[in-house]
């Protein structure tokens, strides 16, 4: 049996960016204590703003019955002359029942006392509130709060229940609320709930009351809004994702407006027009021909027959923004870009001011440049000597911090710097540095567009990683406070992006010689632990390149794709036995010590495995992958060596002679990869 249920969680307004970030976790938290109270069912969850929804089509009306099984003691343990013993009494009071009621069973080949135990389950209405307040306390919204005299915190306060299971109110308390049938529209419509008479007629009341509670409905409302706008105005809405689910969220009935404001302030930088739309206001920019323009998109929560005065009122608000943007940009324009200040701006306490760290950034990159100097020249042709203005580029890199518009919008630092050198003539070079220093900044963020500013963007990032090494500051566990991680991923992106050599334990080892003495090798391990991560293959490929002591990261990852592709290949698995037994015949050899005498081959089959292996290792091959290739197909050479070749003969030389054959085709593998490592 079984009959709808309606649960409503009536809320003050839900911040939208904490409560998204729980969304993904709240139906399984909500399944999970379903399971525990063994009613886990189909559910469907709604939101808005002012609501948390949990719909049943079908709840069942009562738990299922549960069966219990008890085994006691050995018949002839818990009888005595046909009298029961304490252990018979004893397991009897276990299980409610008198000794007359108990049962025999078989177990492990003995007839033990048995007790099958049929409890009935509980009416789900006398459960549903437990339910209701576990599954609210398991949500976790990071900062939550307390009101009136409640002990309980949540996200913001609850205001109503509503619980209906078929026409029945649930009843009970949560959080000082009392459930009851009661709902409330939207605000526009009336501050008085509204009741419903049974669970499916919320539905109805609720689309009455001016509410559109399916997200996908809200989010279809507003993107056919904006298809409206641009088709009327021959404009073009930048639809910025996150921004839309958070709109999404904080609207109970969305309305797209569009707005303008004046002209004057596109003299700011796009980007930080909206940035204050996008940041502070939560508006979408518009653009025409691919430029901004001194439109805007709101998306309004009201439902009204005139929207003009929430459009002039959005405007009004949008204007003071910018004006303030607008005051800050000719500012920092007067005031120019300077680095002398960040001598007292602190960059973290034990390694000195952001001033500091430019100077550690400048010893960086004049090791990148040495490095990479033919590159950068063929790439770069500049008036200024390169090696100068790399230096001049790392002196503004953090100029920006200085001015104003950085200190009011932090997350515009360097690209702002890119517009003041802009401003004062500088080299295009140092210009688009500055720009791109701090890329990648996301998984999905482009990377430097030169490798100049792959230069200054490397060096921000390893100084920032040896820095905080050389400090103890190491993440641990999910701890990364200093995105350190997300450093690695950048270097190893930019490095394979433009075929840079950089050698993860060399040339870390050359850079952190300008450090306080710390532990390096934990700078590297740490390292290693992103290719790991870095690669989308079997880890048992990267442990087995990385086995080859290889630390280049281009040679890392060619090698990790050409052995990724043959192990993946058809037959890899019948073949690779094959390299197996090859791996465990020369773990114990010396290989620095390997040297195979022609004169001392004497079966065909071993003059036929040397022959093939010389061809292999005197070839040039154009990849990594052509090498593994010929080096696998030599398994039928080695196959009829083992067949037919007995390498553990009494004569010392040519068991050595041949245990020496079998490691140079290994040693040849393990240049690329050390294959025994492979788990296929």
């Amino acid at each position: 049996m079984s009959k709808p249920l309606l649960i409503e969680i009536g809320v003050e307004e839900l911040p939208a960016i904490p409560f998204l970030k729980e969304y993904p976790n709240i139906e399984k938290k909500y399944a999970k204590v379903l399971e525990k109270y063994a009613l886990l069912c189909e559910f469907e969850f709604y939101y808005t703003p002012r609501r948390l929804v949990l719909w049943h089509a079908e709840f069942p009306l009562s738990q299922a019955d549960k069966e219990e099984e008890f085994y006691g003691a050995p018949i002839d343990i818990a009888y005595k002359d046909g009298t029961p013993t304490k252990a018979a009494l004893g397991f009897a009071k276990k299980c409610g029942v008198e000794v007359g009621e108990l049962q025999r069973a078989l177990k492990g080949g003995r007839e033990v006392l048995y007790y099958k135990k049929i409890s009935s389950g509980d009416k789900s209405r006398d459960v549903i509130g437990s339910i209701v307040d576990e599954f609210l306390k398991s949500l976790n919204f990071g900062k939550s709060m307390r009101w009136g005299y409640n002990e309980e915190s949540f996200i913001r306060p609850i205001r109503s229940i509503a619980s209906l299971l078929g026409e029945e109110i649930v009843e009970f308390e949560s959080f000082g609320v009392k459930s009851s049938n009661l709902a409330y529209p939207h605000r526009h419509i009336s501050y008085e709930p509204f009741s419903f008479e049974f669970a499916g007629d919320y539905f109805t009341k609720i689309q009455e009351g001016g509410i559109t509670l399916f997200a996908d409905d809200r989010k279809r409302s507003i993107l056919d809004d904006f298809k409206e706008i641009e088709e009327k105005n021959g404009v073009k809405i930048e639809i910025d994702e996150e921004l839309l689910a958070e709109v999404v969220a904080i609207t109970e009935h969305p309305k797209a407006l569009i707005g303008s404001f004046d002209e004057e302030f596109l003299r700011v930088p796009p980007e930080v027009v909206i940035t204050s739309m996008k940041e502070h206001q939560r508006y979408f920019p518009v653009f025409k021909d691919g430029v901004l323009t001194n439109r805007f998109i709101v998306v309004s929560n009201a439902i009204s027959d005139d929207y003009s005065l929430i459009v002039s009122g959005n405007e009004k608000v949008l204007r003071a923004r910018l004006s303030d943007a607008l005051f800050f940009y000719e500012n920092d324009l007067k005031n120019g870009l300077d680095f002398s200040g960040l001598k007292d701006i602190l960059f973290l306490d034990g390694l000195g001011s952001v001033f500091d760290k430019e100077m550690r950034e400048k010893n960086i990159a004049q090791f990148l440049y040495k490095k990479y100097e033919k590159r950068v020249q063929e790439e770069s042709p500049s008036k200024e000597k390169l090696e100068d203005l790399l230096y001049r580029s790392i002196l503004f890199s953090k100029a920006d911090l200085l001015s104003e518009m950085v200190y009011e919008f932090t997350e515009l630092q360097g690209l702002m710097g890119y517009y003041y050198a802009k401003a004062n003539n500088e080299d295009k070079l140092l210009c688009l540095s500055l720009k791109e220093q701090y890329l990648p900044d996301s998984e999905e963020s482009p990377l430097p567009s030169t490798i100049f500013s792959s230069i200054v963007a490397l060096s921000n990032k390893l100084d920032s990683l040896i820095a905080l090494f050389s400090i103890g500051r190491i993440p641990t566990g999910t701890k990364d406070p200093f995105a350190l991680r997300r450093a690695v991923n950048g270097i190893i992106k930019i490095v394979l992006k433009y075929n840079l050599k950089f050698d993860i334990k060399e040339d870390l080892a050359a850079i952190s010689k300008n450090y306080k003495s710390f532990d390096i090798e934990a700078l590297e391990q740490f390292f290693i632990e992103r290719v790991y991560q870095f690669f989308d293959v079997n880890p048992s490929v990267v442990k087995a390149v990385l086995n080859s002591k290889e630390r280049d990261i281009v040679k890392l990852s060619l090698k990790i794709e050409a052995l990724n592709k043959i192990v993946n290949s058809d037959g890899f698995k019948e073949s690779f036995t094959t390299f197996k037994r090859v791996a465990n015949i020369i773990k114990n050899l010396d290989f620095a010590e390997l040297r195979v005498d022609e004169s001392l081959l004497e079966q065909d089959e071993e003059k036929a495995l040397y022959k093939a292996f010389l061809e292999v290792k005197e070839d040039s091959f154009d990849t990594y992958e052509a090498k593994l290739d010929a080096l696998f197909a030599l398994k039928k050479d080695i196959d009829s060596f083992f067949d037919n070749v007995m390498v553990n003969v009494e004569d010392e030389n040519i068991k050595t002679n041949r245990q020496n054959l079998i490691a140079s085709i290994y040693q040849e593998f393990r240049a690329i990869a050390d294959i025994k490592e492979i788990s296929v």
